[in-house]
């Protein structure tokens, strides 16, 4: 069977990034940069071992980096070209059919690609990812403009680079110190065939923080949660909806608050990310919420969303009732969920209506609420 190991080159010190961290180990979507990096080969079946060139000054931090994932590690060189060959060295003590060498800054790598560099192997000494050159390439002078380069034949490269290890570890020795720019150079250099395979613009290398920020709102995506909630009438000379005292001949029944707007708000924010459901977080068989102000439990979904990265676009509450009159309130119902939550008030929606006299809020039994939470995590 063939052996395919992984050479992931981590060892720079990222001077444009600019952070206070090498960039292969800056936040990512709650994981560093790298470990999503290694995470894409250790999951791959077809990946024997991975390896990681690193800097002799990040051990503790890759250690970090490294928990839970089967990976090893290399000190780098100087240079990435020195780094390689340090790794390619170490791989050489119980070498591989073939290696896939890889930015440990490139996090976005898919399954699909790792296995065209591979299958490309079956045919080539070398294989190299590639996508098109879209815009229109300029030389300049200065600050004039020289002329335009066609761009016919010309391709962005991309890692991961795979190679047959016998050819890679030679041509790197051959040609060690002449800080060619990557591993396909180095083939070239050495005369080996290296073709091409459709390589992905979805895997981006993280050179400077517009990189990383780009990144990050490319992962991010838009979730939505609904909520609904109902409380029957009882004694009582006020409603609480929205967080807002509202006249009425009646009371709402509940063992908190019985704020309807509030609850099915919560539970609304509470499914866009999974955490289950109000009773969950907040039992009403437990005697510390009797009474409670419910702007404590919407409070502690919006917690739970912001602990995992994520933000509230906009929260649609829709009561339910034929009294009390929810118009004149709506807008003191706005400010307080924006004023609870700590966002602007075009992010929350109040309005009301009714079911025409139909069933039990028709009958003025009681009042019902549903939710709508739209939310970027």
């Amino acid at each position: 069977m063939t052996r395919c190991a992984v050479l992931v080159v981590a060892a720079g010190r990222g001077q444009r990034f600019g952070g206070s961290l090498p960039k292969q180990y800056a936040p990512l979507k709650g994981e560093r940069l790298l470990h999503r990096t290694l995470r894409a080969f250790t999951s791959h079946p077809n990946i024997s071992r991975v390896l990681v060139a690193i800097h002799p000054d990040d051990s503790a931090i890759f250690a970090e980096t490294a928990v839970g994932l089967e990976v090893q590690s290399v000190f780098g060189g100087a240079t990435r070209q020195d780094s390689v060959l340090r790794g390619l060295e170490a791989l050489a003590d119980d070498p591989p059919d073939y290696v896939l060498v890889h930015d440990g800054a490139r996090p976005m790598i898919s399954a699909r690609l790792i296995d065209a560099v591979i299958d490309g192997l079956s045919t080539a000494e070398g294989t190299l990812p590639v996508v098109p050159v879209v815009d229109t390439l300029k030389k300049v002078d200065g600050d004039a403009v020289g002329a335009t380069v066609p761009r016919d034949q010309l391709v962005r490269a991309q890692t991961p680079q795979g190679f047959r290890f016998s050819a890679i570890l030679a041509a790197h020795r051959k040609y060690a110190g002449e800080s060619l720019t990557d591993d396909a150079a180095v083939m070239e250099r050495a005369g080996q065939r290296v073709i091409t395979v459709i390589g992905d613009e979805a895997n981006v290398k993280v050179t400077t923080m517009d990189d990383l920020a780009r990144l990050t709102a490319v992962l991010s995506e838009t979730r939505i949660g609904q909520g609904f909630d109902v409380h029957k009438f009882g004694p009582g000379d006020h409603v609480t909806l929205c967080g807002v005292k509202v006249p009425h001949a009646n009371a709402l029944e509940g063992h908190s608050d019985a704020d309807v707007a509030l609850h099915a708000a919560t539970d609304a924010i509470l499914g866009a990310i999974g955490a289950g459901d109000i009773g969950q977080h907040f039992p009403p068989s437990d005697e510390k919420w009797r009474g409670a102000p419910s702007d404590k439990f919407i409070q502690h979904a919006h917690e739970l969303l912001t602990q995992q990265g994520g933000s509230l676009v906009h929260l649609d509450i829709t009561i339910i009732c034929e009294r009390p009159k929810v118009g004149p309130h709506r807008q003191a119902m706005v400010n307080s969920v924006a004023r609870i939550l700590g966002v602007g008030g075009g992010r929350i929606s109040v309005k009301a209506t009714t079911t025409e006299g139909l069933g039990f809020t028709g009958r003025g039994e009681g009042i019902a609420a549903q939710a709508v939470a739209t939310v970027r995590v």
